[in-house]
């Protein structure tokens, strides 16, 4: 059996770095990365991405190099916090790159409660919502119309072409 070495989390690391790492494992509920010296820290699912994905799999694969930042650190317990999506530009930055009245391709995500809408991925830290379609499943690649984008509001509106 091998037993696992303890590497202490030095104090060169701080929150808000950005640091370079190598996805070791990936689980349900996040992914583990290896840092310098071999430190592994946690990416929780909900730090991979704004978009509501259903594994770390989606994002990652074992053995590839990421930029991560440090989102906290516990040093009593030598544990470190990790997010992806915070390297992933801001709403604002993201919506940048769409217009109002354009066709794009998009992701399909979680569907709303009551079939209200759909989620649409349009990037990684950019979700519009569409008006519910039916045969729209998880993870399809549909085109939408940009009917609108509300920056006051962060809201994209899309309707599914």
């Amino acid at each position: 059996m091998k037993c696992r070495k303890f590497i202490p989390i030095g104090e060169e690391l701080k929150e808000s770095m950005i640091v370079k790492g190598v996805v070791k494992s990936i689980q349900t509920y996040g992914t583990f990365v290896e840092i310098q010296n071999g430190i592994v820290g946690l990416i929780p699912i909900e730090e991979t991405s704004v978009a509501r994905i259903k594994t770390p799999a989606e994002r990652f694969s074992v053995g590839q190099n990421i930029n991560v930042m440090i989102k906290s650190i516990n040093r009593e317990e030598n544990k470190i916090i990790f997010s992806y999506k915070d390297l992933l530009g801001t709403w604002e930055e993201n919506a940048k790159l769409f217009e109002k009245g354009t066709r794009v391709t998009g992701i399909a995500r979680e569907v709303e409660k009551n079939h209200n809408g759909i989620f649409i991925e349009l990037k990684p830290n950019l979700v519009g919502m569409a008006e519910y379609k039916e045969n729209i499943e998880y993870g399809q690649n549909v085109e939408v119309y940009i009917k609108n984008i509300i920056p006051d509001k962060k809201k994209i509106k899309l309707i599914i072409v």
